[in-house]
């Protein structure tokens, strides 16, 4: 199973207990989907079959998720990554708060939440009908980085700047994810170097010459 909600997470006010039980409830059809999924695959598997695995009725597993999609989709990432870069201090810029603060995220989570991320992605990877909302996704996650970025930088968060810088680093992370989830990487450092690579000058063409 993943860890709780980001507020776990991140060391924050713990929630409430109805809140909490919500939380592990979400989990555990998730847990229970991705296992069944493992075992007997993606199209083979159903929402009855969920449900029935994570001891929870069809209406609950629908409460939950709306699809089957969303079993595997949805995660607390977002606002985690909103909470993390926007509490670092005021004087650092809008990549090194993301670096610093992916690090610090990343840094808390425990080895059965990163197991999580692995499987889910390489469900998105993998799966055509997962693979066609990555980009929805990416939009979320976009969304979340717009919204630590621009009170730090003084403007709205649809600025054209902030939303540049966004889509930048959603799609280092996107990246990131993806390698590590595919290959023997550490996730942590992974990001880190993703998100660096945004800071530096692009390399010259093949071919080509410094200025």
């Amino acid at each position: 199973m993943r860890s709780a909600g980001p507020t776990a997470i991140l060391g924050t006010m713990p929630p409430g207990l109805r809140e909490l039980k919500k939380q592990r409830t979400r989990a555990a059809i998730q847990a229970a989907a991705l296992d069944l999924i493992s075992r007997q695959g993606y199209d083979a598997t159903t929402c009855e079959q969920i449900a029935a695995a994570a001891e929870v009725s069809p209406a609950t597993f629908f409460r939950y998720f709306p699809t089957k999609e969303d079993v595997v989709l949805t995660d607390d990432y977002d606002p985690l990554i909103t909470f993390a870069v926007s509490t670092r201090p005021a004087d650092e810029n809008p990549l090194l708060a993301a670096r610093r603060g992916m690090a610090h995220a990343l840094a808390e989570l425990d080895s059965d939440a990163m197991a999580v991320v692995r499987t889910r992605t390489a469900l998105l990877l993998s799966v055509p009908a997962l693979r066609n909302r990555l980009q929805e996704q990416m939009s979320d996650t976009r969304s979340a980085f717009a919204s630590a970025f621009a009170p730090r930088l003084g403007v709205a968060s649809t600025d054209l700047q902030v939303q540049v810088l966004a889509a930048a680093c959603a799609a280092a992370i996107s990246v990131a994810v993806e390698t590590w989830a595919t290959g023997d990487r550490e996730l942590a450092p992974t990001v880190d170097e993703a998100l660096a690579a945004l800071e530096q000058p692009s390399p010259p063409a093949a071919g080509g010459h410094s200025a």
